[in-house]
């Protein structure tokens, strides 16, 4: 350990120090990183001390949630991994304002489960709720199943609580839903994975609980099939769309294995969507099923019962657990305009196809505002040897989601596996300009380096 490493554990709490490694391993195995200390800091106070120690003597801090990202950024290369997952209070819900005021590292499911006691629904929901951080989602502006309706992270953060490079404390938490003074800082840390300062606190909007959801599982002939049901559901129902999801053929056919249950549609693209209402309204599940039908979307089947309803959502959760047993993928995470979707899925399924014959893809994602899990498995390796031929995967879908008008990176964010890309979708201006803020937040880059920002 660096000398100065060792006078900054002599001023810590025994318990504040770590000696478990498989912190600096990411959730896929990828990544595995090194540090001179694993902090578990106990509150934000610990976390100054920390940050003005380290800023002092130029060490790089990594700050970690979870540590269930997929893009490496949360795996330090020296220096300080400060996790954030004893800050875990829920410190205050306001059913006035409509607010919850949750530490960086509240496990998501727990925050749904205080929002839901108080009568009131926070709306983020991901397939890792079980284990993923407040934190982490507000660092990376996570998306998930609820975009459509309620938005992104960015959208759902009400106030920050921010711990500066330099142990400066900025605390913002107050439940204000208009505030115009000046430049609003708590968008610059909202998706800045952790490379301007330590999230420890945030205060997150709620709703109001639904009184009836409606579930729809239907089989669709082709993508922009799909669209048309979207556009359609979107007319008739508006705000009541919670969810729009777009299952592949292949996929459904791995979860319905994974799961086994019997897969609810044939066909060879599949929808899942999602209405609900904040009011009681036992007509909702008929007029939907009244439209389906004199639409033409007769291969559908609506939940009868929230066991049902659950069974459904069950085969499109476990599409990334069930696409495990073909080995590693190259896993992509974009978005497209929706109009383009279509497009962008044939014509790059052929070129790949071209490229490395007996490419298997599988594809899923929220239809309902354009972002696909877009995973491609090779038949030359089902390891991390896999991994010799990103580049060339990664050249031929980009080409294509860029040509769509399109984002490399929709809801997992940057991190170190895509930030020699960033200039492909930002021009050398965003770029200085990032490089800008990052320098005036972080004048001694000890924030996370070497991620998001291409050298």
């Amino acid at each position: 350990m660096h000398a100065s490493c060792r006078r900054l554990a002599a001023l810590l709490a025994p318990d504040e120090i770590s000696d478990n490694t498989a912190l600096l391993t990411d959730q896929r195995r990828r990544y595995t990183g090194r540090a001179d200390l694993l902090l578990l800091p106990r509150n934000t106070e610990s976390v100054r001390k920390i940050m003005r120690f380290c800023f002092e003597n130029c060490i790089p801090v990594t700050p970690q949630g979870g540590n269930t990202g997929l893009c490496g950024a949360a795996v330090p290369d020296g220096g300080v991994l400060l996790n954030l997952g004893r800050l875990n209070r829920i410190r205050a819900i306001d059913t006035a304002d409509n607010a919850l005021t949750a530490e960086a590292g509240c496990i998501l499911q727990n925050v749904q489960a205080a929002a839901a006691e108080a009568g009131r629904l926070f709306p983020l929901s991901l397939a890792s709720e079980g284990s993923c951080q407040i934190g982490g989602n507000i660092a990376c502006n996570a998306g998930g199943l609820n975009v459509l309706r309620y938005g992104t992270m960015r959208d759902l953060v009400m106030g920050l609580e921010v711990v500066l490079p330099d142990g400066e404390l900025v605390s913002h938490l107050s439940p204000l839903h208009k505030n115009t003074t000046g430049y609003d800082l708590r968008q610059l840390f909202t998706g800045s994975e952790g490379t301007l300062g330590v999230i420890t606190a945030a205060t997150l909007k709620l709703f109001p609980l639904p009184q009836v959801r409606e579930t729809v599982w239907t089989g669709a002939d082709g993508i922009a099939e799909a669209v048309e049901l979207l556009a359609l559901i979107r007319s008739r129902f508006g705000e009541r769309l919670s969810s729009f999801e777009l299952v592949g053929r292949d996929a459904l056919d791995l979860s319905s294995a994974f799961c086994r249950t019997a897969k609810p549609t044939d066909a060879p693209w599949h929808v899942l969507l999602e209405l609900t209402d904040s009011e009681a309204r036992p007509d909702l599940g008929g007029l939907l099923a009244e439209c389906l039908l004199e639409n033409g979307f007769a291969n559908s089947v609506l939940a009868q019962s929230e066991g049902e309803r659950q069974t459904l959502w069950a085969l499109r959760e476990n599409i990334s657990a069930a696409q495990r047993g073909l080995g590693v993928s190259i896993k992509h995470d974009i978005a497209v305009p929706i109009t383009r979707v279509a497009a962008f899925v044939e014509r790059c399924g052929v070129a790949l196809q071209s490229a490395f014959a007996g490419i298997r893809i599988v594809v899923f994602g929220h239809l309902g505002d354009g972002s696909l899990h877009y995973n491609t498995f090779l038949p030359e390796a089902s390891d991390n040897g896999v991994y010799a031929f990103e580049n060339a995967v990664n050249d031929i879908v980009y080409e294509h989601v860029l040509a769509c008008g399109g984002t490399i990176a929709a809801e997992h964010g940057i991190g170190q596996i895509k930030r020699h890309r960033l200039n492909s979708v930002r021009s050398a201006a965003e770029i200085a300009l990032m490089k800008a803020v990052k320098a005036a937040f972080d004048p001694r880059g000890i924030m996370n380096p070497g991620k998001l920002l291409p050298d």
